[in-house]
């Protein structure tokens, strides 16, 4: 054979889910996928391809239209709803509310390719097959030399669809993310907290925010030199992150020493709560800091604010109010929680 191999990109050899409920046709196919070099899973009816391809997650799917139990054309549309929901859950650390989410799992979910095999070749089955979800279409009896190639070709698209998709989350990964902390970055920030207005708006639920700043961070800086000073944000980091008590809680590097926590569907009570674990944490770690007016250790200045988001209102007015409080924390002496 020549060109690429279907497998060149992957560890392993490509594992083929064949779904037959003719012995004949199965043993047939696993021969034959077995001499180009792919593993084989075989099954009997559509109820058995569905729980095998969630245990052995194949590559290509071979699926006959008529079995017992659950037909084909059922099996097809199950399957690409499994593939869904996987993704779903796959992608569940991104924003799925937004539109970046859903465009994602819009592009990716269905890839793993369904090949539909069998004996039905009127126009009726061939427009059934393809509005199921299967990706391509072969009548019996098989024409082994076109079936090679079909399935060649579905692999190596799938290969190269994976790897594009996975390129492509790597560099949506990049594009949130604070290079040195690991945090969300600013624009995560500000993606994240629209989003949540317009969420906790429509449920007319609580969404505090705390901004945080670490006390004399220039003078830590001078002193230590800026090394330190990127361990020392790398630290502070950890313990939002750490503190941070809810899933759907977003800690972000706001800006040079800044830091934020967004908190949905939680009030001033709870934020205060976090943000004394979070002013504790930072004193625990003992970080020396001689150019500190306030303690012979890094300590934070921290603002918090809570509101229930309307539509009359924005985003903006939580971020001026924690950041009121944030300067009055600073103002009136720094190593403090100010509520606003």
């Amino acid at each position: 054979m020549s060109g690429i191999s279907p497998f060149s990109l992957s560890k392993q050899p490509p594992l083929i889910l064949v779904a037959d409920d003719d012995k004949a046709i199965r043993v047939l196919l696993r021969k034959a996928m077995e001499q180009e070099g792919y593993r084989v899973v075989e099954v009997t009816d559509g109820k058995q391809c569905l729980d095998a391809y969630e245990t052995v997650k194949p590559d290509i799917v071979l699926l006959d239209a008529v079995m017992p139990v659950m037909d084909g054309f059922t099996c097809c549309k199950h399957l690409l709803q499994i593939a869904r929901n996987n993704l779903m859950s796959a992608l569940a650390s991104l924003d799925t509310d937004s539109g970046l989410g859903n465009t994602v799992i819009s592009k990716l979910w269905g890839r793993t390719p369904i090949l539909m095999i069998t004996s039905l070749d009127d126009e009726q089955s061939v427009d059934r097959a393809f509005e199921a979800g299967a990706t391509d279409y072969v009548t019996k009896p098989i024409h082994w030399a076109v079936l090679r190639q079909r399935l060649r070709q579905l692999l190596q698209q799938a290969q190269v669809y994976k790897q594009l998709e996975e390129a492509n989350l790597a560099l949506q990964q990049l594009a949130n993310v604070d290079g040195l902390t690991g945090l969300a970055n600013r624009r995560r920030f500000d993606n994240y907290l629209n989003t949540q207005w317009i969420n906790l708006a429509q449920e007319e639920s609580a969404l505090s925010l705390i901004l945080c700043d670490i006390d004399f961070f220039k003078f830590y800086n001078d002193q230590y030199g800026h090394p330190a000073g990127d361990l020392c944000l790398q630290k502070v980091g950890t313990i939002l992150s750490n503190k941070a008590q809810k899933h759907q809680d977003l800690v972000a590097r706001y800006g040079g020493e800044e830091f934020a926590v967004i908190m949905p569907h939680t009030h001033a009570n709870g934020a205060i709560h976090v943000a004394k674990a979070i002013q504790a944490g930072v004193r625990n770690l003992q970080i020396a800091h001689r150019g500190s007016a306030v303690n012979q250790s890094v300590t934070l200045s921290i603002g918090v604010s809570s509101i229930i988001p309307t539509w009359e209102s924005s985003p903006s007015d939580l971020i001026l109010a924690a950041d009121k409080a944030l300067y009055r924390a600073k103002a009136e002496g720094r190593d403090r929680i100010v509520l606003n």
